[in-house]
């Protein structure tokens, strides 16, 4: 496995009550959230203290309210490997975390959860396990850009922008996400991939394609129904299309007047992407390592809410997801 996993998400700005770690690493007795029945079995998680976690560097910031959101994203590398043992789960657990505290100089790991391809449910950050049980509460992470307050994260071991999860991946998943929205009482709609917040492809479109598979896997855990979320589409080089022609059209009402209206993603659309996002400071890199394609220039969740400034979002929306 190598050395420097590309694991890394972008920095998260602290707010909020802080709490000390201490006793992170130790065994404890969680209490079920007041006046609220429990509809979903607990999955094994296996805690920091199981993988043998770092303690980290900094207390770790616990929000006195739910998260709003429960997002995917997938690990990217060490890519689709065939070893499912526990063993290989709290190596990765322990890659990732490594990778996160010493090249990114986070305070911990990213995420609050890590799923293996073996199954193997692991908590990511310090005193996730603990806060997700208790339901009332949530610890801050380092996994959505501009939205960590509002999000609790899963990274799921693999690449998957062509091939499908491993089945014990999934199943551990549906296990997981149900429990957070049963805890949480999050509606299956506010199940989300990373791209529906920054531009990033991950968590690839092969599992970002199965997340209303996965809403309706949830739903029916819950016993609720399920609705149609409304999303931004992601746009990257190389794509051609109708969707393509509005984000030119719009770049060209934002100043990018050399961008064609031709319904390619040239060179010239994502020049001209790059340079709005620089202009509007969202910032644009890749999600992941070096080693894999950089995705500055990508147009998503991020960039079109701007680009449709002084325009009704709500329909530019649902025009472009008809």
């Amino acid at each position: 496995m190598a050395a420097r996993p590309g694991f890394g998400r972008r920095a998260f700005a602290k707010s909020a009550l802080t709490v000390t770690a201490a006793g992170a690493l130790g065994a404890f007795t969680a209490t079920p959230a007041a006046g609220r029945g429990r509809r979903v079995v607990p999955p094994l998680i296996y805690s920091t203290g199981d993988w043998g976690a770092r303690p980290p560097r900094e207390p770790i910031t616990v929000l006195d309210r739910k998260p709003t959101y429960i997002v995917v994203h997938h690990t990217v590398e060490p890519g689709n490997g065939d070893d499912f043992s526990r063993e290989h789960a709290f190596a990765i657990s322990r890659a990732i975390q490594n990778f996160h505290m010493d090249t990114r100089g986070w305070i911990d790991t990213g995420q609050q959860f890590t799923n293996s391809r073996g199954g193997y449910i692991t908590e990511g950050r310090h005193r996730s396990l603990e806060i997700l049980r208790g339901g009332t509460q949530h610890v801050q992470g380092a996994n959505v850009g501009g939205h960590n307050s509002e999000v609790i994260g899963i990274e799921n071991e693999g690449l998957y922008t062509e091939e499908d999860v491993p089945k014990a991946l999934w199943d551990s998943l549906v296990d997981l996400v149900a429990y957070m929205a049963d805890q949480y009482g999050i509606r299956p709609e506010f199940i989300k991939g990373h791209r529906d917040f920054n531009s990033t492809q991950c968590p690839g479109d092969v599992l970002y394609a199965r997340l209303p598979e996965l809403r309706r896997a949830v739903g029916a855990r819950l016993g609720v129904a399920v609705r149609r979320p409304a999303e931004w589409p992601l746009l990257r080089p190389g794509d051609t299309g109708p969707r393509v022609r509005t984000a030119q059209r719009l770049l060209r009402e934002h100043g990018a007047r050399g961008v064609p209206v031709d319904g390619v993603f040239g060179p010239a659309t994502e020049a001209a992407v790059r340079a709005f996002a620089e202009a509007n400071g969202v910032p644009q890199r890749t999600c992941h390592a070096a080693a894999h394609r950089d995705e500055t220039g990508y147009l998503g969740a991020d960039l079109w809410p701007l680009l449709a400034a002084g325009r009704d979002a709500r329909a530019l929306r649902a025009s472009l997801a008809a």
